[in-house]
This record gives C-alpha cells, structure tokens and sequence, in this order.
C-alpha cells in the first residue's frame, strides 16, 4: 500500500485496508454459512468454502455497485451466490443483514491493525525505559510556555513521555474486545429466531459464529455504536502520546538538544537534517481528534434500528483513523530507537539560562536553611515510578 497523500502509509501494510476489508466481508460470510451446517440448520450440502471466490479482482466491481445499494454487502452476496452452488446460495447470508457483516467485517480488520499498534506500544515502552535508565541524570533545562523554568533532566523528560505511553496502554486495553455484530434486519435476531425455533438458540448461534471468527459475542449494537466510538477514543489517545513527544522532540531540535537519528532533506537547502519523523508523527497527532470527533457525531446520529447517514459516515473515517494510527506508531518507534540526546549543548542551555534559581533561592529563605545542591525535586521518585509501572506492565503482558 502506498499514499502520496499521507507519506508513511505503507508502513500499516495491508491493514485496514479496502483489499482486508473486502476479504473479512467474505470471512464473515464463510463464518455464518459453516455456523448454519454445523448447527444442522442448513442441510451438509450447503457447506461451501467462500473465502477464494472473491477477491482483488473484484474490488472495483463491488465498490461501484455499493452505490446503488448503500452498502457493499448487497452486492457481494450476489457474487458469491452466484459463484458457489444452488444448496449453499440458496443458505449464503440467511438470518444477517447488511449491518451485521458489515459491522463484523470492521472488528475483524480491526483486531488486526490493535495487535499491531500494542506491538508498537510494548516497543516504545522498552525503548523508552532504556532512554530514561541511560539519561536519568542527563542535565537538561525544563521551559514553561516557551520559556526557560527550573533545571531538570533528560531522563524525567523521557519518564513523561513513558507515562503518556503507559497511559495510551492502558486506554487500547481497556476498550472491550472486538466483537460481531448479529441482530438481523431490526436488531432482533427475528430471522435467526424463526430459522432456529427458540430465541435461545438464535443467541447461541450468534454466539457460535463469534467464536469461529475469534470475535467476542455481543448483544446487537446496530445504533450503540460505543465498540467504534471506544477504540476510537483509545486510538485517539495513542496520537495524543506520541504528538506530545513529536512537540517535544521539535523543540529539542530547535534548542540543539536532540536530534533524529536520521533526518531528511530539503530539495533547496543541502544543509538541513529534517526531523520528519517529527513531523509527520505531528502531523497524525492534528488530524487524529477530528477523525475521533467524526465518529462520535455518527454515534450521536444513529436512529430507529438503522442510522440514515451516521452509520455510513463511520466506515472510511474508522479505516483512516486506524490506518494513520499504525503509521504513528511505527514512526514513533523508529523515532525513539533513533533519539540522539545532544548532552553537551543541553547543559550549555541550562547553565545559561538567567534567573532559574530565582525560585529555589525563595523556598530555601522561607524554610531558612541554604539551596540544596540541586533543584530537582522529587524527579528520582517520579522516575522510579515510571519505571517500575513499565516494568510491572511487561510482567503481564503474555
């Protein structure tokens, strides 16, 4: 995959992308055919392998005809339909509708792009952890709106970038885990119901194919659209982590106090050494809480039993946001393992820096003592805390 409109986005791969949606429509659909043979609701000869008779050969066709339909589902199910025989066409798709695979589709391609953006997070933990280790006693000035404020180290600095990735975690686990979406045309399980005889075994069945998909089950959430608007925010919030150290990242560039490992250059200026990792990590931090706030006015939009417009806004803003989210997080990994920590000029600017003793020399006259050699405050416990929260979520993770 390649984007000139979004530099970086081969790095998310195949991941949520139109070709892995189009292939979990069709997984989905593989799923309920095979949940309705082996429930003995659909006879043995129904049983078909759909996942090879659609593929990237048909994405164009699909994506033209979603325009009569509203939805590509529709027309999809008339393709494989008319591609498999008569026993597993005629049971293909019975007791969904459009939604269900849609929606299903969704938290397939999403559980796979969340596997790899925890991936990255667990990354930028341990590089982050040896980053605070190696410059815990780094001098290096603190600013304040732009301006100089109390002496400091590079090592509390990276303590804080490390919490906010902790944080951003922390949120991404939080969110339940991706789940199918089965209620049929009104979100009553109706069809699955009367194909099954008891409303029961029309849950079990939703159930079932849950489980065949590796999904979670879940009751219909057709217009509770939280299972979107959640990870979103979680998405969100990872952008919020790592454009805090991009702005921070700049402006230690600005200073001299940190440097890109390898930045890039200019079509006019031989002599620069970009920071675009910065930059573009910057630049996914700006656009990620609009794509955010998209979602959640389609949440708020949802109607009746089926949202006219809000559900179809959430599709390409959820696959951009997902997309841009991986790319940040590989970019923010690459950027971390690359850091440079020019110490040298970072105690350059702290020792000339006027008047940041000002407030050290107040609080020791108050407490009537001298100044303490230092003025770091409590920077070594805060550290260590950060530390060990790190260390302790690694202990947990599988």
């Amino acid at each position: 995959m390649s984007d000139l409109f979004w530099p970086g986005d081969h790095r998310a791969g195949a991941l949520m992308s139109q070709r892995a949606f189009l292939a979990a429509l069709v997984m989905a659909e593989n799923a309920w055919l095979a949940t309705l043979v082996e429930a003995g609701i659909a006879p043995p000869n129904a049983a078909a392998d759909l996942d090879e008779l659609a593929g990237d050969a048909d994405l164009a066709g699909i994506a033209a005809g979603a325009e009569a339909d509203g939805n590509p589902v529709t027309g999809l199910v008339k393709l494989l339909r008319s591609r498999t025989g008569a026993e597993s066409a005629r049971w293909l798709h019975r007791g969904l509708t459009s939604q269900d695979v849609l929606d299903t589709a969704l938290m397939l391609c999403l559980r796979d792009a969340l596997t790899e953006i925890r991936h990255r997070l667990g990354t930028q933990t341990r590089t982050l952890v040896d980053l605070v280790e190696t410059h815990r006693h780094t001098p290096m000035l603190t600013r304040t709106l732009t301006q100089a404020a109390l002496p400091g180290t590079a090592g509390r600095k990276f303590a804080v970038w490390l919490t906010g990735v902790l944080d951003a975690a922390d949120a991404l686990d939080a969110t339940a885990a991706p789940a199918v979406s089965a209620g049929g045309a009104a979100g009553t399980l109706a069809a699955t119901t009367e194909l099954t005889g008891s409303p029961r075994a029309a849950v079990a069945l939703a159930e079932r194919w849950a489980t065949a998909l590796g999904l979670a089950p879940a009751p219909p959430w057709h217009t509770t659209r939280s299972p979107i608007t959640r990870t979103a925010d979680a998405l969100v919030g990872c952008s919020d982590a790592w454009g805090h150290i991009a702005n921070d990242v700049a402006a230690g560039v600005r200073a001299g106090e940190l440097a890109e490992g390898s930045g890039g250059g200019s079509s006019t200026m031989p002599h620069k050494n970009n920071p675009v990792l910065t930059v573009l990590i910057r630049r996914a931090a700006l656009t990620a809480p609009a794509l955010g706030a998209t979602l959640h006015t389609a949440a708020a939009a949802s109607v009746d039993e089926r949202a006219d417009g809000g559900w179809h806004a959430e599709w390409a803003t959820l696959a951009t946001l997902t997309r841009r989210t991986v790319v940040a997080g590989a970019q923010t990994a690459e950027l971390l393992a690359g850091l440079r920590v020019q110490a040298d000029r970072a105690r350059a600017n702290l020792d000339g820096a006027a008047g940041i003793r000002a407030e050290q020399h107040t609080m020791a006259q108050l407490a009537g003592r001298p100044p303490m050699a230092g003025y770091l405050g409590a920077s070594d416990l805060l550290i260590d805390a950060a530390l060990t929260r790190a260390r302790d979520r690694r202990k947990e993770e599988p």
